[in-house]
């Protein structure tokens, strides 16, 4: 009985079920937690949100940047664009169970010693103020009604900055963009969303979100920037993105030793076929 934690699959279906074998992951008595971006830019995100879904209560799941996006896509706030390839869920016969699903999952998870998100969590809140937060999107996103007005509304980097006085649509898009966006932040709070890639590419008066003193008492696993290659320099905050789907790796990590296993992948090809193949389905 091993609990896992893996970041942004991204639709990258081959690694990943050739990493859960080479992991001897036991789907009937294993854990996998989730750190978001299960789906895009890679060649088969049907594989893997069937995969994950199938896995119940054994799956501990959060929601990426990503995932919103393909649920967003699913009702009309957003179109596709060239980079998306989420065309094989967009016209997969069980495509609304499989976004019901997505809507059922939070953008925090907690269980034992660990709280997860998939781009980490502000040094501004406390941990209860996190998770009360984040659950005022997952309450939206599970109602029918007002999810779709909130996913319209979704897209923005402003408000950049949180104050406890933020309403609406508003309040719901910092929080969304603090939990599944983030990199670089002030110690006031301010997001910055251009820069992407290493801690030291920082804009000036911005620092990367885990160098401020944090006010969780839990251990933190996080994705989304796969730019550190899965390393960051706190103790108790665990990186599980390693950057497959932009040619580095895919990585599982056992949270009782914290060793990693890791595998990498070709997915140029795969995802040229695929793309193409579920792009001409969608057109018909």
């Amino acid at each position: 009985m091993t609990d896992w934690a893996i970041g942004d699959i991204q639709g990258c279906a081959e690694p990943f079920f050739r990493l859960l074998e080479k992991a001897n992951f036991d789907a009937a008595t294993d854990t996998l937690w989730v750190a978001g971006d299960m789906v895009n830019r890679g060649p088969d995100n049907l594989s893997v949100l069937r995969f994950i879904k199938s896995l119940g209560e054994k799956a501990k799941v959060v929601l990426g940047n990503h995932d919103l996006h393909l649920l967003a896509i699913s009702v009309g706030a957003k179109k596709l664009s060239t980079k998306d390839t989420l065309h094989d869920v967009m016209v997969a016969s069980d495509r609304d169970e499989l976004i019901n699903w997505l809507r059922q999952q939070p953008l925090i998870q907690s269980s034992g010693k660990y709280l997860m998100s998939h781009a980490g969590l502000p040094h501004i809140w406390s941990e209860q103020e996190c998770l009360a937060y984040a659950n005022e999107v997952h309450q939206c996103l599970k109602d029918n009604v007002i999810s779709t007005d909130f996913l319209l509304h979704m897209y923005g980097n402003k408000p950049n900055s949180w104050s406890d006085n933020l309403e609406g649509f508003d309040r719901l898009r910092a929080i969304t963009n603090y939990l599944t966006r983030m990199r670089f932040i002030t110690k006031q709070g301010e997001l910055d969303f251009s820069a992407k890639e290493r801690p030291s590419d920082a804009p000036e008066g911005f620092s990367p979100w885990f160098s401020f003193p944090s006010r969780i008492t839990k251990e933190l696993i996080f994705g989304h920037w796969a730019a550190l290659n899965g390393k960051v320099p706190v103790a108790g905050f665990h990186a599980v993105d390693t950057g497959c789907v932009w040619g580095g790796k895919l990585t599982l990590m056992n949270l009782a030793t914290q060793a990693r296993i890791s595998v990498s992948a070709d997915l140029s090809a795969e995802l040229t076929a695929k793309n193409t193949a579920s792009k001409n389905a969608l057109m018909l």
